[in-house]
C-alpha cells in the first residue's frame, strides 16, 4: 500500500538524486486563464520527466541481492528513461520494453542510459505479457509504470514539493492539475496533498479519446479506452486506469479534465514562449486544461504539473509554427 509514510521514505532515498523542480508563473498565462497559473516544471527533472522519481524509488527500494540481478520495465519512453537511469546509477542490468512507434528521442535516450530496448507493436502485442516473459526468463524484477507502490511513492514526492512551494506562495486553496495516463503521478500527488496541503485538490488531465480516468471518475466504475493509439500525447496513452491507482484517485481527486491534441500543442508553444521550458504533448495537457478549461476550474490559483519534456524536434517545430511562438 502507498501512503504518506512510503512517500516520505521515497523522498529520503531520492534526496541528493532528484531535483527539486521550480514552480513557475507568467502574467501572460494568467491573462489567458483568468486566474494565477503556476507550473510545476517536472520537464526539468533528470531524464526530462517526473518518471525519474518513481524509477529511483523503485530501484533503490529493492533488496541489494534482488537489485543486482537487474530490472525490467515497459514504457513509451518516460518511465523507460527513469528506470534506465536509476538502474545505470545503481550499476545493475536493465531491459526496457517499448512500442516501436515511441518517439525516436525517447528510444535513443533509453539506450543511451545503458538499457537494452525491446520493441513491440502496441496495437497487436501485449506489453504486460512481454515484460512478464522476459522477467521470468532472465530473473529480472519488473517495475511497472504506475501500478507499483514504490513507483507511486516516488511520484508522490512531486506532491510534497508542491505542498511546500504553495505554502511559500501563500496558496491554501487550489486545483492541482496532473497529466494522467495510468494514474501513478496523480495518485502520488493526491496522497501527498491529502497529508501536507488538504486545501489543494488533484485533478487528472487527459487527451480526448483517451480519457479513461475522467470517464471512470464520472461513472464510478473503471472505463476502458476504445483504441490503443491515435493521440500525439504518447506519454499518457494507456488503455485503462490502474488497479492500484484508481481507488486512490477515486477517493481523493476532483473531476477529470480533457483537452484536444491541438490544445496540447498550443500549450507547448505558450510554455516555450512565456516560461522558456520545453514540453511534450503528454506533459502539456495539464497546462492546456488550466489555460483552455477555465470554466471547469474554481479559485484564484491553479497549479499545473508540466510532467515531461521529451519531444521530437519535428513535433516541437510543428507546435511553434502552428501557434506563433
Amino acid at each position: 500500500m502507498t501512503d504518506i509514510a512510503r512517500i516520505e521514505a521515497a523522498a529520503f532515498r531520492l534526496a541528493g538524486h532528484a531535483l527539486r523542480t521550480p514552480l513557475l508563473g507568467s502574467a501572460f498565462l494568467n491573462d489567458i486563464a483568468g486566474r494565477r497559473v503556476w507550473v510545476k516544471a517536472e520537464c526539468l527533472q533528470h531524464t526530462g520527466s517526473f518518471k525519474f522519481r518513481g524509477g529511483w524509488s523503485a530501484v533503490s527500494a529493492l533488496p541489494p541481492e534482488v537489485r543486482a540481478r537487474g530490472v525490467i520495465a515497459y514504457s513509451s519512453g518516460n518511465h523507460a528513461q527513469g528506470v534506465a537511469l536509476a538502474a545505470q546509477r545503481h550499476g545493475v542490468p536493465c531491459v526496457i520494453v517499448m512500442p516501436f512507434d515511441a518517439p525516436r528521442l525517447k528510444i535513443a535516450n533509453t539506450r543511451a542510459y545503458g538499457a537494452e530496448v525491446v520493441l513491440y507493436d502496441r496495437a497487436r502485442e501485449n506489453r504486460d505479457a512481454i515484460g512478464a516473459r522476459i522477467a521470468a526468463e532472465r530473473g529480472l524484477t519488473l517495475i511497472k509504470p504506475y501500478d507499483e507502490p514504490e513507483v507511486i511513492a516516488g511520484q508522490g514526492t512531486t506532491g510534497l514539493e508542491i505542498a511546500e512551494q504553495a505554502a511559500e506562495l501563500g496558496i491554501t486553496q487550489a486545483d492541482v492539475l496532473v497529466c494522467c495516463g495510468g494514474g501513478g503521478l496523480t495518485a502520488g500527488i493526491a496522497l501527498a496533498l491529502e497529508s501536507r496541503a488538504p486545501g489543494l485538490r488533484a485533478r487528472p488531465c487527459e487527451p480526448e479519446g483517451f480519457d479513461d480516468t475522467a470517464r471512470s471518475l464520472a461513472s464510478g466504475t473503471v472505463q476502458r479506452n476504445a483504441q490503443a493509439t491515435g493521440s500525439i500525447c504518447d506519454a499518457i496513452v494507456t488503455p485503462v486506469p490502474g488497479a492500484i491507482t484508481f481507488p486512490i484517485n477515486q477517493r481523493l481527486c476532483g473531476p477529470g479534465l480533457v483537452v484536444s491534441d491541438d490544445e496540447a500543442l498550443q500549450a507547448i508553444a505558450l510554455a516555450f514562449s512565456r516560461l522558456k521550458i520545453v514540453l511534450e504533448p503528454g506533459g502539456a495537457v495539464a497546462l492546456a486544461a488550466a489555460l483552455f478549461r477555465p470554466d471547469q476550474i474554481a479559485g484564484d490559483d491553479v497549479i499545473a504539473v508540466a510532467s515531461g519534456g521529451n519531444i521530437d524536434a519535428d513535433l516541437f517545430r510543428t507546435a511553434l509554427d502552428r501557434f506563433g511562438a
